[in-house]
């Protein structure tokens, strides 16, 4: 019988092996993934074990996909890759790309989490041009309290994704949407919830936010995975 022992951060064992997590539950160290943390990981979720040759299928995609590019591969490039539709994807791991395809398979958008000290100033757009904002943002560009954003801190970000100069009228219903269901129940949508949310697909947000569900969605939101 599968025995799982999972502490706050710090530690996660599983038949009898140790790894170093965060307190997520993502893996520290990519490079010290093994299919038994994968099992163990997916059992802490929920999902029956063992796991099919479709989990496997993406699991592997996304590991080798880190391995040659020391990067999380987006969501639309790993549907796209696999023949995957949004439904499919959610029905192999339903609490999300991130938080469940990506954290079995040991790697996320980011590593690990970094002390929350980088600061950036910049002037406020569409309130008041003559008065500068300073935002808080970890090292990998998410704000740290999303009580600080502003539709400014968004502007900001999508030029530094190159995005368009004005996000258009879809993109703010789908940020507002995001950070509406964060406030309403504490926890970010995971893409499944934010697509059905706005009533759009997967190609719908890939057009809307081309890095990403959480490098751009969520990333201009003002949110992350905390």
């Amino acid at each position: 019988m599968e025995t799982t022992e999972i502490a706050t951060a710090g530690s996660f064992t599983y038949m009898g092996k140790a790894y170093e997590i965060d307190h997520m539950g993502f893996l520290i160290n990519p490079y010290s993934w093994d299919e038994n943390f994968a099992e163990g990981t997916a059992n802490t979720d929920h999902m029956s074990l063992p796991l099919s040759e479709s989990h496997w299928k993406v699991i592997q995609y996304i590991r080798d996909t880190y391995t040659k590019t020391h990067r999380c591969p987006i969501i639309y490039s790993a549907c796209k890759e696999l023949n995957l539709n949004l439904k499919e994807l959610r029905d192999l791991f339903p609490t999300g790309y991130q938080r469940g395809a990506c954290k079995i398979a040991g790697v996320s958008y980011r590593e690990a989490e970094f002390p929350f000290n980088v600061w950036f100033k910049t002037p406020s757009e569409g309130v008041n041009k003559d008065v500068e904002k300073t935002y808080r943002i970890d090292t990998d560009g998410f704000l740290v309290d999303p009580k600080e954003w502003d539709r400014s801190f968004a502007l900001m970000k999508a030029r530094e994704l190159k995005m368009a100069t004005l996000l258009s009228e879809e993109q703010w219903e789908i940020i507002d949407s995001i950070r509406d269901i964060y406030f309403r129940t504490g926890v970010l949508p995971n893409v499944y919830e934010a697509c059905l949310a706005n009533k759009i697909d997967l190609e719908d947000m890939e057009r809307l936010f081309p890095d990403g569900y959480h490098r751009g969605a969520v990333k201009l939101s003002g949110l992350r995975l905390r």
